[in-house]
């Protein structure tokens, strides 16, 4: 079940020069599905990525992070599901390093020069002798407009695979922009929670891809939850080839870096967006809007609160108008000083508390009426400055419980 989402259409998708993608069945949990995904990027590819706050990280994220720093240039990526190779210790890590030097040997790369990503079950050894056994077919498979396929290659309990493009004229020359990410449950940001990749042809100067990634995903999947739980394998990664044509941007406050920067922005945001669409169960996409506080972080707080309280989200659920958890939910939200009186909350057009009271018009089959839409903003303003933040979410509903109960069998 997904929320107004429909599967890529693999020709809507662009391919990204210097990009291959191959993706094979190597058995890693299931036979008979793709779970195995390479990424070859031609030399001169600059990357960067953020990862997990989860201080229990999974080894792959540890060991991407150790390649990143060593500074010799990335060239590829492998990216497994059906097992976290999370929880798995000093095997763990031998395990990402031992995929990292049989994929480098097949391409004639340093293991430092590949990043593994891993998605799955947690807590159960790597399954690394099936991985390198699926490496040769996964790069014979590979080829520029692989993209849709890579989408599915990475899922797990996603119901679609998540795919979108984009087409950007920086100083006359087009830009071309496409990105695919997994995730439906275990999701709530603390960096950018799923697995995504995003590409881009631009040509960018390679000391800005760190800080220009950690600003999309502050912008995209630092404002999604499904529900509330960090995942420890959390990763996403942008890349750069620098084959537009464009001439170096040097600046991300430039012109040009600026256009670059609202359409990398506006794919982000479409794939972090698509995993709440997607996510366990869902059967409403909700976004959440705090506005008038004094920091951005305040409204953040609130909007949070909000969007993880299983009360909050079982009411939306059933469809049921219950709009003081809403209200309770801001009150808890952590905002010392904050003045109950001053809070007013809509529901879309529907004005449903003012004051921190119940708005003497508001009839409650308005709130029912919008309950029972498949798309529901929720709109708190604090009364308190000018700062906002937006946040989306789902409700959660029976299903969510049916999958997680039974994800490992």
């Amino acid at each position: 079940m997904s929320v107004n989402l429909s599967a890529p259409v693999a020709a809507d998708l662009l391919a990204i020069d210097g990009v291959r993608i191959g993706i094979t069945e190597a058995g890693v949990r299931k036979a008979n599905r793709k779970d195995l995904t390479v990424f070859l990027l031609d030399e001169g590819a600059a990357v960067a990525g953020v990862f997990t706050q989860n201080r229990f990280c999974a080894a792959p994220v540890q060991v991407s992070r150790e390649h990143l720093t060593a500074g010799k240039g990335i060239r590829a990526m492998v990216v497994n599901t059906g097992n976290a190779n999370a929880g798995t210790g000093a095997a763990g890590l031998a395990n990402a390093r031992a995929t990292c030097a049989a994929l480098g040997k097949e391409l004639g790369l340093a293991p430092e020069q590949i990043l593994p990503f891993s998605t799955g079950v947690i807590m159960e050894e790597l399954p690394v002798d099936r991985i390198v056994a699926g490496l040769p077919a996964a790069i014979a498979a590979a080829k520029a407009d692989n993209w849709a396929t890579a989408a599915e290659g990475i899922m797990t309990t996603d119901t679609l695979p998540k795919a979108f493009s984009r087409s950007v004229d920086i100083a006359g020359k087009a830009v071309r922009i496409t990105g695919i990410s997994k995730g439906a449950g275990m999701i709530r940001p603390n960096m950018a929670t799923m697995l995504g990749f995003l590409a881009t042809d631009a040509a960018i100067a390679p000391e800005l891809l760190q800080p220009l990634v950690k600003e999309l995903a502050d912008g995209s999947f630092n404002r999604v939850t499904i529900d509330g739980d960090t995942s420890t394998n959390d990763s996403f990664v942008l890349i750069a080839t620098g084959k537009a044509g464009n001439a170096q941007i040097a600046s991300l406050t430039s012109a040009e870096g600026l256009q670059l920067k609202a359409a990398l922005l506006d794919v982000a945001q479409k794939l972090a967006q698509a995993i709440v669409r997607d996510g366990e169960g869902a059967t409403k996409f909700i976004t959440v809007k705090v506005e008038g506080g004094k920091t951005e972080e305040e409204c953040r707080l609130a909007a949070y609160a909000i969007a993880h309280s299983p009360l909050v989200k079982t009411a939306f659920y059933a469809s049921d108008p219950n709009l003081g958890r809403i209200l309770a939910a801001v009150g808890y939200a952590g905002i010392a000083d904050l003045d109950q009186t001053t809070i007013d909350l809509y529901l879309d057009d529907v004005h449903v508390a003012v004051n921190g009271g119940r708005n003497p018009s508001y009839q409650e089959e308005d709130g029912q009426r919008v309950m029972k839409q498949q798309e529901i903003t929720v709109r708190v303003l604090l009364g308190r400055g000018n700062a906002a933040q937006t946040v989306w979410t789902c409700d959660f509903s029976h299903e969510y419980v049916t999958i997680n109960a039974d994800y490992r069998s």
